[in-house]
């Protein structure tokens, strides 16, 4: 039993020690960090755990649309790019104080209907996001992987 709890209790130090080692306000892939590690981190430092892994994406709109769901966005969500910039920024910001997000977007489509270039603009997105937040001294780290 005692080799359980140490496992349990050695995963909740990484977890926590993760976000110590991870710049405040970033947009990073997620390379050798795990989701689970992620989200405790997260539920330890009080911090808002937004995920969404996108699997079954091909293009734009489903990215957008698997983003909307697994965020809870409003139901007027525009499902396009600036929409999602105003609910990770103005949305959030004008719902009151905010103790910091860790977002992870999982399996990002890597295929000619969302190319390169529509990766980097979504992940611009963040990248704004997250310089929206450190303006206000708030921690957002966003983390993402491919297919």
């Amino acid at each position: 039993m005692s080799g359980g709890f140490q496992e349990f209790s050695d995963q909740r130090r990484i977890a926590t020690m993760l976000l110590q080692t991870v710049r405040p306000n970033i947009v990073q892939a997620i390379r050798a960090y795990r989701v689970e590690d992620l989200m405790q981190a997260a539920q330890d430092a009080g911090q808002h755990f937004l995920y969404a892994n996108l699997t079954e994406a091909q293009s734009r709109q489903d990215v957008l649309e698997g983003i909307a769901q697994a965020f809870l966005f409003p139901a007027h969500f525009g499902k396009n790019l600036d929409a999602l910039h105003d609910c990770m920024t103005d949305l959030v910001h004008k719902s009151g104080a905010q103790p910091g997000f860790v977002v992870v977007l999982e399996q990002l489509p890597d295929n000619i209907r969302f190319d390169r270039e529509a990766r980097e603009q979504l992940l611009d997105v963040f990248r704004d996001a997250a310089d929206f937040w450190a303006e206000r001294k708030i921690p957002f780290r966003c983390f993402y992987s491919f297919q």
